[in-house]
């Protein structure tokens, strides 16, 4: 038997048991009657004016509906709540609720729903039963604002467009609505995404190496291929001079035997081009990059003017600063046409392959996102 006025029944149910005082209050409930049921437990006041018609614990979706119904019906999901929402895997866990309201509307933060207010609320937010959810750009932009470190940042930004969650000039819309209103770590990381980074970790390692004295240019995630025009495995970064790739190697893709052979199978095959490739982990690069640099310098010193035992290609990902290399001796004919994707042949990072595909069109988004970015 329900613990509430049947007349609330349908209600309380659709709202995963939690309504507002005035829904109570509109069956006829008093104010003393909502006091005394949270007072012998029956009941638990979650925010101002909500109840929670049960004790115990909420569930991550009554929280986001009690946030919802606290902030009102223009209210929209946004931040790491609108990304959990989503399925992201790679951002900071939180039990606060983030919704953002129109900037006329009087409404505070309480308990875990926090509330912001904005100028413009997201045209292009997903409706569901409660509340209103921010697209994945809006969403991806919110959160990284409120977070203070880096590493977060470029995960969340690195797995919408990996996942295909948000494009590059729709993240690059929000950050210019954002304008410069703590977007320094979202700016950052954008302008990573756009030059290629896959992974949060494959940046770490990419700032590791960008103070060395030693190392010329690295090609980040190069398509490789054969004399004959084969596609081979794409490392994560790339000295074509030295024949000297790297990878970065999560802990995640190699929980099973099928994940250990796919990295082992793509290393063989960089191998037997004479190709030396190097592994380290996320964790080595953020405890020791002062070592993982040198590694990288010694390595590349003793195998500098070194050329693959077979032809290789090597052509860059679309960008600004793209060049077309070959490594093959003079005096060999010209190499085959490079491979017409970019798809690796096993997990190369922390996230699922890139879904950036190098045509005409994503070019010209990716050429005018990094100059806005550079412009702003």
């Amino acid at each position: 038997m329900s613990d509430y006025p049947p007349e609330l029944d349908a209600t309380a149910r659709a709202q995963h048991l939690v309504v507002t005082r005035a829904q109570l209050l509109s069956v006829g409930c008093t104010d003393m009657h909502l006091y005394r049921q949270a007072r012998r437990g029956r009941w638990q006041r979650v925010l101002p004016a909500t109840y929670a018609l049960f004790s115990g614990t909420l569930t991550e979706e009554q929280r986001r509906v009690s946030a919802a119904l606290y902030a009102g019906p223009q209210a929209q999901l946004t931040g790491l709540a609108a990304l959990h929402w989503y399925g992201f895997r790679y951002s900071p866990r939180s039990d606060a609720v983030q919704l953002v309201v129109p900037h006329h509307v009087r409404r505070r933060s309480a308990a875990y729903a926090q509330v912001s207010r904005a100028l413009t609320l997201d045209g292009r937010a997903r409706h569901t039963a409660f509340y209103p959810v921010c697209s994945p750009a809006r969403a991806v932009v919110d959160a990284a604002r409120d977070l203070r470190q880096l590493r977060p940042v470029r995960a969340v930004v690195a797995e919408a467009v990996q996942r295909g969650y948000a494009d590059l000039p729709g993240l690059d819309e929000e950050i210019r609505r954002a304008r410069r209103s703590r977007t320094a770590l979202i700016r950052k990381a954008f302008g990573e995404v756009v030059a290629g980074t896959r992974s949060a970790p494959e940046a770490e390692l990419r700032e590791c190496l960008a103070g060395s004295r030693v190392l010329p240019a690295i090609l980040w995630n190069p398509r490789l291929s054969n004399g004959t025009g084969e596609s081979m495995p794409t490392p994560d970064g790339y000295l074509a001079d030295a024949a000297l790739a790297l990878q970065v190697d999560s802990q995640e893709y190699h929980f099973s035997p099928d994940d250990w052979s796919r990295t082992l199978d793509r290393h063989n095959q960089l191998s037997r081009y004479g190709i030396l490739v190097l592994h380290f982990t996320p964790a080595r690069i953020r405890r020791e990059p002062g070592r993982v640099r040198q590694l990288v310098e010694e390595a590349y010193e003793s195998r500098r003017g070194s050329v693959p035992l077979t032809r290789v290609r090597v052509e860059p990902l679309p960008g600004p600063a793209a060049l077309a290399i070959d490594p093959a001796p003079a005096g060999l004919p010209p190499a085959g046409p490079a491979p017409a994707d970019l798809t690796p042949a096993g997990p190369a990072s922390t996230l699922p392959p890139t879904r950036l595909t190098p045509d005409r069109r994503h070019l010209e988004e990716v050429l005018a996102a990094r100059h806005r970015v550079e412009q702003a």
